[in-house]
């Protein structure tokens, strides 16, 4: 079979661009379409956020436990820093919460992928789902959203199965879900089946492979000899189980009786994929009156002009020392977005603003902010100024923006996210992707993974994804 990731996959030049206005492009939103609305009978979104809160219960209460026992900053909470709990730490949560090791070693996994956690080397820190869990259903659907992007990191792989085999039933299954969405009830696993090894044929007919018979050395549908017995797709049959037993650990579906059926949740989250859209944080009225991280949401959506005005009104309402401040410290939180247009609010303020930026130089999560803002203030053309980073930087600031974009914008503009990077090729943007350690790697690489039409880089991203969440 022949490989198809990508060893020279040469990323489309653009022209050269400062990596701070990616951000932008999130509020740049293409004249819409009227929101489509979802199937007849799907639950109203606070009922399925409810159905997510439920289902992320136990990673939540973990999650909770480590921000209260180990406080933010705090060395430990990892054994090695590959986001491994340490034996310590985990009989420790286990003995305060009531649980086995064992389970609270899963729903920590459950909360990072569901963006619960942040790991940074061998600390972990509160994402800022979780401090938006109880107040705000957007952000709880799209933690759901994101572990049901990751299913396939959610349960080990079969291995005695080749990992190239396990990729191709990855990029087979949205077509399982789209068909089990379709369907609105219980399919039965053959049927599944069938479709199935129809989509892997189509992803190696595509790839102009041919497919070969495991253990024979014959081409698929050549004659085998009369003593053997044909059975061109058992070998999916067991990767289709386990495909299926992935999704419903993360609460995607139910799986039993030789039945499939798609959860409310799961089926709402397929129609989502399907139609390209996002739950986006909604504008709060009176921005002016609000606090920095308000207004700043309450700008996300508003063109770059329309923002603009509103940061100087904002700005003129309080006084420039603490309005900074408080701007500063939204760009600190966990959420990628605010952090770019806390530091184009920063813009707008100008020279005052210039002493408090300088002082987060040093802050690893600012600092290609701040190095950025400084290069513009000193009169650097802000065509020019991602001169002034260095390539981890840069990479740094790339996964940030990617991140960004996957919890507020839409699939495609992930995707010509791409354009962007400063590495020439994909296999280097990953591998630096990798090494630079941002807390949000895994959850950008599966986003990507999921977002990208081409077969071979998504398979290539996805397999990125999978050896940072691992720790390979």
């Amino acid at each position: 079979m022949t490989s198809r990731i990508p060893r020279d996959s040469r990323l489309r030049l653009v022209r050269p661009r400062p990596l701070a206005a990616a951000p932008r492009a999130v509020n740049q939103r293409r004249p819409g379409r009227p929101a489509p609305r979802p199937p007849e009978g799907t639950p109203a979104p606070a009922e399925l956020a409810g159905m997510a809160r439920a289902g992320l219960a136990g990673a939540v209460r973990v999650a909770r436990w480590a921000d209260a026992a180990l406080g933010p900053g705090r060395h430990g909470a990892t054994a090695d820093g590959k986001a491994t709990l340490s034996d310590a730490t985990a009989e420790r949560a286990a003995a305060d919460l009531g649980l086995s090791v064992a389970q609270i070693r899963a729903d920590w996994d459950t909360a990072r992928l569901a963006g619960l956690v942040e790991v940074h080397g061998d600390s972990a820190r509160p994402g800022w789902r979780l401090r938006a869990w109880d107040r705000d259903d957007s952000a709880v659907l799209r933690g759901w959203v994101a572990l049901f992007d990751a299913w396939s990191l959610a349960s080990p792989e079969p291995e005695e199965h080749e990992p190239a085999a396990v990729a191709e039933v990855v990029s087979a299954m949205p077509q399982v879900l789209s068909f089990l969405q379709l369907s609105a009830g219980p399919v039965p696993v053959e049927q599944l089946l069938d479709l199935l090894q129809q989509r892997v044929t189509e992803l190696r007919t595509e790839r102009c492979e041919v497919a070969y018979e495991p253990g024979t050395g014959r081409p698929a549908g050549s004659p085998a000899p009369a003593a053997a017995a044909p059975a061109a797709d058992a070998p999916l049959a067991p990767l289709l189980d386990w495909a299926l037993r992935a999704l419903a650990s993360v609460g995607a579906l139910t799986y039993g009786d030789g039945h499939a059926t798609l959860t409310p949740l799961g089926s709402w989250a397929v129609w989502v994929k399907l139609e390209q859209i996002c739950v986006a944080a909604q504008s709060p009225a009176g921005n002016i009156e609000q606090s920095a991280e308000d207004m700043l949401r309450g700008c996300a959506q508003l063109r770059p002009n329309a923002a603009r005005a509103e940061y100087r009104a904002w700005l003129a309402a309080r006084p420039v020392g603490g309005a900074v401040t408080e701007l500063i410290d939204a760009a600190r939180g966990d959420d990628a977005l605010l952090r770019g247009l806390a530091f184009e609010a920063l813009r707008v303020v100008g020279a005052p603003a210039e002493p408090d930026v300088r002082a987060v130089v040093r802050e690893p999560a600012l600092r290609p902010y701040a190095l950025l803002w400084l290069a513009e203030h000193d009169g650097i053309d802000p065509e020019d100024a991602h001169e002034v980073l260095t390539r981890e930087e840069a990479t740094w600031l790339w996964v940030d923006t990617a991140a960004a974009v996957a919890d507020h914008g839409e699939a495609p503009m992930l995707v010509r996210h791409l354009e962007s990077a400063v590495q020439p090729t994909v296999p280097q943007l990953l591998d630096e992707v990798r090494a630079v350690g941002h807390p949000r790697t895994v959850q950008v690489l599966v986003a990507l993974a999921a977002a990208h039409p081409d077969p071979a880089l998504a398979k290539a991203v996805r397999r990125a994804a999978f050896q940072v969440h691992t720790g390979g």
